[in-house]
């Protein structure tokens, strides 16, 4: 009796152990400390009579994921530029920015990680991607293809 009671409290012992690990991994990035990029080179703040409208489009939250701030697209000559100002949200997961055709991120362009949960933050779109041709910014969870938030831009 008393070696299968040693084994129970092995068993139980590890199971928590994993769990809490799991938990560790699953949540850490809801508390790590994320840099805002909110400056602007000067070359991109020019905008140019022919470009697509730079908004504001406002950012809407989906369910569990609040958010709040709009998206503008600022234009150059030789590039563009997402930008979220007073942007707000939850932090979570592995967030990337996807420039999509659709709120299911069926057809998208990854812009990066997440740069920042608040403030102002500039994401530089690659040369070869018209921007017209999207409809929405989405903030987009990777490990768990969900969406965060995001903004209608078409």
């Amino acid at each position: 009796m008393g070696k299968a009671m040693y084994t129970k409290k092995i068993l139980l012992t590890s199971g928590v152990v994993a769990v809490g690990a799991l938990a560790y991994y699953a949540f850490s990035p809801l508390f790590r400390t994320i840099v805002v990029d909110d400056k602007l080179p000067e070359h991109t703040t020019t905008i140019i009579e022919d470009a697509l409208p730079v908004g504001p489009f406002p950012i809407h939250g989906t369910t569990g994921h609040p958010a709040e701030g709009e998206v503008r697209i600022i234009k150059s000559a030789d590039q563009a530029t997402i930008r979220f100002e007073s942007y707000k949200t939850i932090n979570g997961p592995d967030l990337h920015i996807y420039l999509a055709k659709d709120r299911q991120a069926k057809e998208y362009v990854d812009l990066g990680p997440i740069r920042g949960t608040e403030g102002n933050i500039n994401y530089t779109v690659p040369q070869n991607i018209n921007v017209a041709e999207y409809a929405y910014v989405l903030v987009w969870c990777e490990p768990f293809s969900v969406l965060f938030n995001y903004a209608k831009i078409n």
